[in-house]
């Protein structure tokens, strides 16, 4: 795995969001410098299942140039092991990655994603399996614990018996969603304890929260989903930062030519789409896109219908050469607890 990554700084890494980071926006960042590292939005792994094909595009039809691991969610060790093996015979994947960090309720019940991390021997046993069916990387994307951050010694002992190629973990536990800080604490543990590179997961918002959390943790590198959303000049604000290049220091007009290419590309991946749907999942984005900038902004974005609605909103707050606020709002649902990384 240590030969995907960067080896002369830390890796970037773009975060799996599902219904988020589908093939449309893995091209958008790739136009800001984009992630070292792209990882798909889970397959959904059951008995019965097929691999999704809106997601096989994120692989077949990926033109970055930059390796993508395929990830899978799900707790039915034939239908993972079936899964993994398709991907890997059949499609160029730089590896398959198994989600154990999923806290959406609706995963958690059916003992997928993190729910799998109440069920040490289940995991165990799932770990195991595919490793031993995988014969290329094998990688693995974690919470902590599921209640509480005292289950991550038991969890790092499950993962040093496998020969796991590479670790991310997001440093809150599934309770936690993404409400509080991040335990760097268990991520610097995992580094001193596991062989594989480790990857740190979630409140980056720029790069002072990046290097810090770097810092704390000895990480192999950084994986951003939600500042990604809001800022996608941080893969290459945080390169700069790490080899003493000029980072780029956007404008709210740029901030509306981003908004400007995700809309098109996003929209001219579904042609025939409803364009009211397309609005509605714009908003998806714009709600992380905002924070930081004015009350006003999302107050008036989330009651727009129509496209004509939608960009004479953004153009309103937007079409002037503002610097975009380095720092989202903390008190917001969406980014919590980030201040407590560089405080």
């Amino acid at each position: 795995m240590r030969d995907l990554l960067p080896q002369d700084r830390p890796a970037l890494v773009l975060a799996p969001m599902q219904d988020v980071t589908d093939l449309p926006f893995m091209r958008v960042m790739a136009r800001f410098g984009g992630p070292d590292l792209y990882v798909t939005e889970y397959f959904r792994v059951h008995v019965h299942s097929r691999l999704d094909a809106r997601i096989l595009k994120s692989i077949t039809e990926n033109e970055t140039g930059r390796p993508i691991l395929a990830q899978l969610i799900g707790q039915d060790i034939s239908a993972l092991v079936r899964s993994a093996k398709e991907l890997e015979e059949r499609y160029p994947v730089a590896g398959v990655d198994l989600n154990l960090g999923c806290p959406a309720p609706v995963v958690c019940r059916k003992d997928a994603g993190g729910g799998l991390l109440r069920n040490l021997e289940k995991l165990d046993g799932i770990l195991g399996a595919l490793r031993e069916a995988i014969s290329g990387r094998f990688t693995v994307k974690t919470r902590v614990g599921y209640e509480d951050a005292g289950e991550f010694d038991g969890l790092l002992e499950i993962f040093q018996r496998h020969e796991i190629d590479l670790l991310t973990i997001h440093g809150r536990t599934v309770k936690e969603r993404y409400q509080t800080p991040v335990h760097p604490d268990c991520i610097r543990r995992a580094v001193e304890g596991v062989s594989c590179p480790v990857i740190a997961n979630g409140n980056v918002v720029n790069v002072e929260t990046g290097q810090a959390y770097l810092r704390q943790t000895g990480a192999a590198g950084l994986m951003m989903g939600r500042g990604a959303i809001r800022n996608p000049w941080i893969f290459a604000q945080l390169r700069a930062a790490m080899t003493g290049a000029v980072a780029p220091e956007p404008r709210r007009r740029e901030l509306l030519e981003y908004i400007e290419l995700l809309y098109r590309e996003t929209e001219g991946c579904h042609p025939q789409s409803d364009p009211v749907k397309q609005v509605q999942k714009m908003k998806r984005y714009l709600v992380y896109i905002v924070q930081g900038l004015e009350k006003e902004f999302e107050h008036q974005i989330r009651r727009v219908k129509t496209e004509e609605e939608f960009f004479a909103v953004c153009r309103e707050f937007l079409e002037n050469d503002e610097v975009v606020p380095d720092w989202p709002e903390e008190s917001s649902k969406l980014f919590c607890g980030f201040g407590a990384l560089v405080r």
